[in-house]
């Protein structure tokens, strides 16, 4: 009895004493705790997201991967999952669950170290916003005290969404949303109960409960989740039995993106690094960029096509790497596949290893309809093609058929860039077991394939601001980041004559001036040798018109007119289109175009040509914004408007003759900072008609299979050749494309920029203008067309039968005519 009083009297002296503790922790501890207000306004470390001007993800940058979401966009279902998990009793306690922290602070009081949990969700937000992981007694009166104070100032909905889109969750995914993104490729809530219970146990321990890594440890935990959802009532009976038996379904996602478009996204990167520091990386930007989604996805598959038209006009290299059986290997496969994980899939060309020739593989049921594919179609191939089909391993473990006409029977041999060999009669003379080749899916089979030796690019502006529609800075940005289109520094060859002819316009010379095609020979002491310049295929033509020179690409011609024209002349001329004519070598193989530059400093100076005479400046950035989805920045390139020369541009009665797009488009233009006229109208309108006979009637012939009357451009080839060009132009688009070797290596001699390039502009502007019909250019009033003699570019004698006509400036009409001469 006197023991029972005793007790008694201790319960409030304990209980006084454990406030008095407290009191004095408190006291102690809470002048130097951060204020939890700074939780209102949280800024989590989000990744700097690029997109197309329509809005679709092209790349992602960032240490950590995160896509915070808002409470009301959580999934239900997920709540309670990971209440379930971590603290189911969440939104009844006060930040603390008494019970759980009893046990865990005794366990860390008795024992030293941390035992049973005892944290709720508050606790948790509370040590991953203000505290490090370090496990000690005061730490843990930290986190209690912070988690007192946070359920004061934020309601419950809000400490959940800091939860869920804060934690570490393995794989550089912060936050469940980007979790989900991560391990299965998805939203959040586009998610079955079996994936949101197994996201809701990585909290615990990332790296034992990762189910990547860790498939059934994370399966467990799940399960054990699952369990506790059922017993909870957050799940029916039926719901917990399906979920247990579904498997694990994670594997690792990368971010994801609309389509590939990654020397875009890179340019957008480092612009905003110079704009804003690393602080780009982590503070949740928005970049939209003047990138066309529709245009970048056609310019991809335009490179794609035109290497692999090259290689397959120039034979097939053989495998990458030989990894025959070795003598005492009982089973190669495990090295083998080890080799294809370790080889990247380039630009859709898959690394598979040869395994076996003849035969049909043993698969796995989930290549089931592969296999019977390929069956069907040897019961109906004949002996040859059985006997050669290729059996390959592919790096999901699996085996698959190679067959014998989806590329291997036409694989010649490369020999050199100007000869192949004969095409293989076996599978045998092209493969060995154990050889590493390329294969690319399409139309349900395999294909023979090889990551290209050559490069391209194609980069695509809008004429009127510079605007960047397309960017392929080559094939493969996993085998090569560097940007061709940007970085490649290439001799443009013939494309660059456009400009001199240009300069010798301005100087009052005319489309119809002669120039005599004929060998010459150069003493030149800044060539430091005897110059013999010809025109391709060696052949001479005499008197030529300039019209017909430029068509033609006619080299004897360009050469003689810049020698006229004068070379200080031409490079100051050229100087307004944008080139460093700094770098400029002062001698007459200028004319040829061996002033390196590279496909967008030559898509620039076209823009020029194409956009009336303007000099525009070329820009990938449209608009910024921040976290929050406010503009932060917006581009104000300097814009081509035409009628902003006119005194009253939007004249009400113009106005009533213009679309309500164009009269928007028109005001726009003039809030813009106006471009600056560096061509002479008439010599542009002169230089265009020129540029497109080249597409009528000269080099670029090719792509009149586009049928428009309103397209221009130049093709260009550097000796060797070793770089094919082809740049061209209407008034919505201009493009230049390029096709060459990174070690300037030859092509091949039937590699030409009409042959190479082009169809790589025409793929592109066919997707371009589809919808956009032929706009034909207005003819200034400096413009007069009048009939010429072909033969003199004097003007034809009345009802002269061969007469042409030809564009002139007013004031550049010949005097004379033939019938004087």
């Amino acid at each position: 009895m006197n023991f029972l009083k005793f007790v008694l009297r201790l319960i409030p002296l304990g209980a006084c004493g454990a406030v008095m503790v407290g009191a004095g922790v408190y006291l102690h501890l809470s002048p130097s705790l951060p204020s939890v207000d700074v939780l209102k306004d949280v800024r989590l470390q989000t990744p700097m997201r690029v997109y197309t001007r329509e809005g679709e993800l092209i790349g992602q940058f960032g240490e950590k991967k995160r896509n915070p979401l808002p409470y009301d966009r959580i999934p239900p279902l997920f709540i309670d999952s990971l209440l379930a998990a971590e603290d189911d009793g969440f939104f009844d306690h006060v930040g603390i669950d008494f019970m759980g922290l009893a046990r865990a602070v005794s366990e860390l009081v008795l024992t030293g170290e941390k035992g049973s949990g005892g944290s709720t969700l508050t606790m948790q937000v509370a040590r991953n916003y203000f505290l490090t992981k370090e496990q000690t007694f005061i730490r843990k009166f930290n986190e209690i005290l912070l988690s007192l104070e946070i359920e004061q100032v934020l309601s419950k909905e809000e400490i959940f969404e800091l939860y869920f889109n804060r934690m570490f969750l393995g794989h550089r995914a912060y936050g469940f949303e980007a979790a989900a993104q991560v391990y299965y490729g998805k939203n959040i809530g586009e998610l079955d109960l079996a994936q949101l219970a197994m996201l809701a146990g990585l909290p615990k321990a990332p790296s034992r409960y990762n189910p990547i890594s860790n498939p059934q440890r994370s399966r467990e935990r799940r399960d054990w989740i699952l369990r506790r959802m059922q017993r909870l009532g957050y799940i029916a009976s039926t719901d917990y039995e399906q979920a247990v038996a579904a498997p694990v379904t994670a594997s690792f996602h990368g971010a994801k993106l609309a389509f590939d478009a990654p020397y875009a996204a890179e340019m957008a990167r480092s612009e905003m690094i110079n704009k804003y520091g690393l602080a780009a990386y982590n503070d949740g930007y928005h970049v939209y960029t003047t990138i066309s989604s529709d245009l970048q996805r056609t310019a991809n598959r335009a490179v794609d096509n035109a290497l692999d038209r090259y290689d397959q006009d120039h034979g097939y290299r053989g495998p990458e790497l030989s990894l025959a059986p070795l003598e005492d290997e009982e089973d190669p496969h495990t090295r083998w596949l080890d080799q294809l994980k370790q080889t990247r899939e380039i630009a859709g060309r898959i690394p598979a290893i040869v395994t076996a020739f003849g035969r049909q593989p043993t698969v796995s049921e989930d290549h089931t309809d592969t296999v019977a594919s390929a069956e069907n179609t040897e019961s109906t191939a004949d002996t040859e093609n059985a006997q050669n089909s290729i059996t390959i391993l592919l790096a999901d473990g699996s085996e698959d058929v190679l067959a014998w006409d989806s590329g291997p029977a036409s694989a010649r041999p490369y020999i050199t860039e100007n000869s192949r060999g004969p095409a293989p009669k076996s599978a045998a003379e092209l493969f060995a077991v154990g050889d590493l080749v390329r294969v690319r899916r399409q139309g349900g089979a395999w294909h023979l394939t090889q990551v290209p030796e050559a490069q391209a690019a194609l980069v695509a502006l809008q004429p009127d601001d510079g605007a960047l529609l397309s960017v392929v800075g080559g094939l493969g940005f996993a085998k090569s980041k560097f940007n061709r289109v940007t970085q490649a520094v290439r001799q443009p060859g013939s494309s660059f004559k456009p400009f001199i002819y240009s300069a010798a316009l301005e100087q009052g010379w005319t489309a119809a001036s002669i120039i005599n095609d004929a060998p010459v020979v150069f003493e030149d002491a800044a060539l430091e040798d005897t110059w013999r310049p010809e025109n391709d295929g060696g052949k001479f033509y005499g008197p030529t018109r300039l019209r017909w020179a430029l068509t033609k690409s006619r080299n004897l011609v360009s050469i003689r007119l810049l020698e006229q024209v004068g070379i200080t002349t031409a490079i100051d001329y050229a100087g307004r289109f944008g080139f460093k004519t700094d770098e400029m070598a002062r001698d007459l193989s200028l004319a040829l175009g061996t002033h390196a530059i590279t496909p967008l400093e030559l898509a620039t100076a076209y823009a020029s040509l194409a956009n009336g005479g303007y000099r525009v400046y070329p820009y990938l950035v449209d608009r910024v914004e921040n976290f929050d989805r406010e503009e932060v920045f917006k581009a104000q390139p300097v814009t081509v408007c035409k009628e902003c020369e006119e005194e009253d541009p939007l004249d009400p009665l113009v106005e009533e003759e213009l679309s309500m797009e164009e009269i928007l488009r028109q005001a726009e233009a003039t809030e813009l900072p106006r471009a600056e006229r560096i061509m002479d109208e008439c010599v542009n309108y002169i230089i265009n008609s020129i540029l497109q006979d080249v597409i009528k009637l000269g080099t670029g012939r090719r792509a009149r299979v586009l049928e428009r009357d309103d397209i221009a451009g130049k093709t260009g080839t550097t000796n060797g050749p070793t770089d094919a060009w082809f740049s061209g132009y209407n008034a919505d688009v201009v493009a230049t494309a390029w096709l060459g070797f990174d070690s300037n290596a030859e092509l091949g001699k039937r590699e030409f920029g009409g042959k190479a390039s082009l169809p790589m502009w025409i793929e592109l502007m066919r997707e371009a203008l589809k919808s956009s019909p032929d706009r034909p250019r207005p003819v200034p009033e400096c413009i007069t067309n009048v009939r010429i003699d072909p033969t003199s570019g004097l003007l034809a004698r009345p009802g002269q039968p061969d007469a042409i006509f030809e564009v002139f400036r007013v004031e550049n009409v010949p005097s004379d005519s033939v019938s004087q001469r």
